[in-house]
Protein backbone atom coordinates (compact mmCIF):
# COMPACT_ATOMS: atom_id res chain seq x y z
CA UNK A 1 0.00 0.00 0.00
CA UNK A 2 0.83 3.14 -0.76
CA UNK A 3 -0.56 4.71 2.40
CA UNK A 4 1.06 2.33 5.16
CA UNK A 5 -1.23 4.20 7.78
CA UNK A 6 -3.75 2.17 9.30
CA UNK A 7 -6.56 3.24 11.83
CA UNK A 8 -7.55 0.94 14.79
CA UNK A 9 -10.24 1.49 16.94
CA UNK A 10 -11.59 -0.99 18.95
CA UNK A 11 -13.59 -1.03 22.46
CA UNK A 12 -10.76 -3.14 23.86
CA UNK A 13 -7.15 -1.64 24.15
CA UNK A 14 -5.27 -4.31 24.88
CA UNK A 15 -6.51 -5.53 21.35
CA UNK A 16 -5.73 -2.76 19.64
CA UNK A 17 -2.22 -2.58 21.23
CA UNK A 18 -1.54 -6.34 19.73
CA UNK A 19 -2.67 -5.52 16.72
CA UNK A 20 -1.22 -2.77 16.26
CA UNK A 21 2.25 -4.68 17.35
CA UNK A 22 1.55 -7.32 14.76
CA UNK A 23 0.89 -4.92 12.18
CA UNK A 24 4.10 -2.39 12.80
CA UNK A 25 6.69 -5.66 13.49
CA UNK A 26 5.31 -7.90 11.12
CA UNK A 27 4.28 -6.12 8.59
CA UNK A 28 6.13 -2.81 8.89
CA UNK A 29 2.84 -0.45 8.93
CA UNK A 30 2.33 2.38 10.93
CA UNK A 31 -0.54 2.27 12.83
CA UNK A 32 -2.75 4.65 15.19
CA UNK A 33 -5.01 3.64 17.93
CA UNK A 34 -7.73 6.02 17.97
CA UNK A 35 -11.30 7.12 19.55
CA UNK A 36 -15.16 7.09 18.00
CA UNK A 37 -14.17 11.03 17.95
CA UNK A 38 -11.68 10.21 14.98
CA UNK A 39 -14.15 9.42 12.82
CA UNK A 40 -16.53 13.27 13.89
CA UNK A 41 -13.39 15.11 12.78
CA UNK A 42 -11.95 13.33 10.16
CA UNK A 43 -9.79 14.40 7.12
CA UNK A 44 -9.82 13.27 3.61
CA UNK A 45 -6.65 14.39 3.55
CA UNK A 46 -5.08 12.04 5.70
CA UNK A 47 -7.23 8.85 4.00
CA UNK A 48 -5.76 5.83 5.84
CA UNK A 49 -4.98 2.63 4.16
CA UNK A 50 -7.18 0.81 5.90
CA UNK A 51 -9.58 0.60 8.96
CA UNK A 52 -9.93 -2.15 11.47
CA UNK A 53 -12.70 -1.76 13.65
CA UNK A 54 -15.03 -3.60 16.05
CA UNK A 55 -18.73 -3.99 15.02
CA UNK A 56 -19.68 -1.39 18.03
CA UNK A 57 -17.28 1.14 15.86
CA UNK A 58 -19.04 0.10 12.49
CA UNK A 59 -22.27 0.36 13.93
CA UNK A 60 -21.73 3.45 15.98
CA UNK A 61 -20.49 5.10 12.56
CA UNK A 62 -22.05 3.22 10.04
CA UNK A 63 -22.42 6.10 7.22
CA UNK A 64 -18.78 7.04 7.68
CA UNK A 65 -17.85 2.84 6.67
CA UNK A 66 -20.10 2.15 4.18
CA UNK A 67 -18.54 4.24 1.94
CA UNK A 68 -15.18 2.66 2.72
CA UNK A 69 -16.13 -0.97 2.97
CA UNK A 70 -13.06 -2.07 1.38
CA UNK A 71 -10.49 -0.35 3.25
CA UNK A 72 -12.38 -1.71 6.64
CA UNK A 73 -11.92 -4.94 8.52
CA UNK A 74 -14.06 -5.67 11.28
CA UNK A 75 -12.22 -7.11 14.44
CA UNK A 76 -14.37 -10.33 15.56
CA UNK A 77 -14.50 -12.72 18.44
CA UNK A 78 -15.47 -16.01 16.50
CA UNK A 79 -15.63 -16.52 12.87
CA UNK A 80 -18.43 -13.82 12.56
CA UNK A 81 -19.37 -12.94 9.17
CA UNK A 82 -20.29 -9.27 8.72
CA UNK A 83 -21.86 -8.76 5.00
CA UNK A 84 -19.45 -7.50 2.62
CA UNK A 85 -17.06 -6.12 5.02
CA UNK A 86 -14.04 -8.28 5.77
CA UNK A 87 -13.12 -9.63 9.01
CA UNK A 88 -10.58 -11.05 11.48
CA UNK A 89 -10.86 -13.36 13.77
CA UNK A 90 -8.89 -12.44 17.04
CA UNK A 91 -9.16 -15.67 18.62
CA UNK A 92 -7.56 -17.70 15.80
CA UNK A 93 -3.75 -18.97 16.09
CA UNK A 94 -1.06 -16.42 15.72
CA UNK A 95 -0.19 -18.38 11.95
CA UNK A 96 -3.74 -17.51 11.34
CA UNK A 97 -4.34 -14.18 11.84
CA UNK A 98 -0.77 -13.44 10.58
CA UNK A 99 -2.05 -15.15 7.43
CA UNK A 100 -5.38 -13.19 7.65
CA UNK A 101 -3.82 -10.05 7.75
CA UNK A 102 -1.23 -10.87 4.87
CA UNK A 103 -4.54 -11.73 2.57
CA UNK A 104 -6.41 -8.41 4.03
CA UNK A 105 -3.05 -6.89 2.57
CA UNK A 106 -2.74 -8.11 -0.74
CA UNK A 107 -6.60 -7.32 -0.68
CA UNK A 108 -5.97 -3.35 -0.23
CA UNK A 109 -2.95 -3.48 -2.13
CA UNK A 110 -4.60 -4.84 -5.07
CA UNK A 111 -7.66 -2.41 -4.67
CA UNK A 112 -5.04 0.75 -4.46
CA UNK A 113 -3.83 -0.33 -7.61
CA UNK A 114 -7.12 -0.47 -9.34
CA UNK A 115 -7.97 3.38 -7.95
CA UNK A 116 -4.59 4.49 -9.27
CA UNK A 117 -5.63 3.84 -12.47
CA UNK A 118 -7.63 6.99 -12.44
CA UNK A 119 -5.52 10.37 -12.21
CA UNK A 120 -5.97 12.91 -9.52
CA UNK A 121 -7.92 15.28 -12.11
CA UNK A 122 -9.93 11.92 -13.16
CA UNK A 123 -10.96 11.47 -9.44
CA UNK A 124 -12.04 15.05 -8.98
CA UNK A 125 -13.89 14.57 -12.00
CA UNK A 126 -15.54 11.52 -10.99
CA UNK A 127 -16.56 13.10 -7.49
CA UNK A 128 -18.01 16.10 -8.99
CA UNK A 129 -20.18 13.60 -11.71
CA UNK A 130 -21.52 11.06 -8.93
CA UNK A 131 -22.33 14.29 -6.87
CA UNK A 132 -24.84 15.12 -9.62
CA UNK A 133 -23.07 17.92 -11.48
CA UNK A 134 -23.56 18.13 -15.65
CA UNK A 135 -20.60 18.59 -17.05
CA UNK A 136 -20.78 22.72 -17.56
CA UNK A 137 -20.64 22.73 -13.11
CA UNK A 138 -17.56 20.78 -13.75
CA UNK A 139 -15.71 22.94 -16.04
CA UNK A 140 -16.69 25.98 -14.27
CA UNK A 141 -16.05 24.44 -10.70
CA UNK A 142 -12.51 23.11 -12.02
CA UNK A 143 -11.86 25.63 -14.10
CA UNK A 144 -11.58 24.27 -17.11
CA UNK A 145 -13.02 23.52 -20.60
CA UNK A 146 -16.31 21.32 -21.29
CA UNK A 147 -13.96 19.51 -23.81
CA UNK A 148 -11.36 18.86 -21.32
CA UNK A 149 -14.42 17.70 -18.99
CA UNK A 150 -15.89 15.28 -21.67
CA UNK A 151 -12.21 14.20 -22.12
CA UNK A 152 -11.40 13.40 -18.61
CA UNK A 153 -15.07 11.67 -18.56
CA UNK A 154 -14.19 9.82 -21.68
CA UNK A 155 -11.04 8.37 -20.10
CA UNK A 156 -12.76 7.12 -16.82
CA UNK A 157 -15.25 5.32 -18.48
CA UNK A 158 -12.71 3.39 -20.54
CA UNK A 159 -10.53 2.72 -17.45
CA UNK A 160 -13.25 2.02 -15.38
CA UNK A 161 -15.67 0.05 -18.15
CA UNK A 162 -18.21 2.26 -16.05
CA UNK A 163 -20.65 4.14 -18.81
CA UNK A 164 -23.87 4.94 -16.81
CA UNK A 165 -23.55 7.93 -14.14
CA UNK A 166 -25.18 5.49 -11.75
CA UNK A 167 -22.33 3.11 -12.48
CA UNK A 168 -19.82 5.72 -11.98
CA UNK A 169 -22.00 6.89 -8.70
CA UNK A 170 -21.52 3.51 -7.31
CA UNK A 171 -17.90 2.85 -7.96
CA UNK A 172 -17.21 6.40 -6.35
CA UNK A 173 -19.32 5.39 -3.68
CA UNK A 174 -17.43 1.57 -2.81
CA UNK A 175 -14.25 3.16 -3.47
CA UNK A 176 -14.42 6.35 -0.31
CA UNK A 177 -14.47 8.45 -3.24
CA UNK A 178 -17.29 10.10 -2.36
Amino acid sequence: MTNDRVIISTSNTLEAIGLRDVLNTVFGIATHIAGNDFFINFSQATEPGLFFIDIETLMANLSFFLPRKNKTIVVTIGNKDVEDIQTLNINASENDIINRLNHILEVAKKDEKSNEALSSREIEVLRLIASGKINKEIALELNISINTVLTHRKNITSKLGIKSVSGLTFYAMMNGII
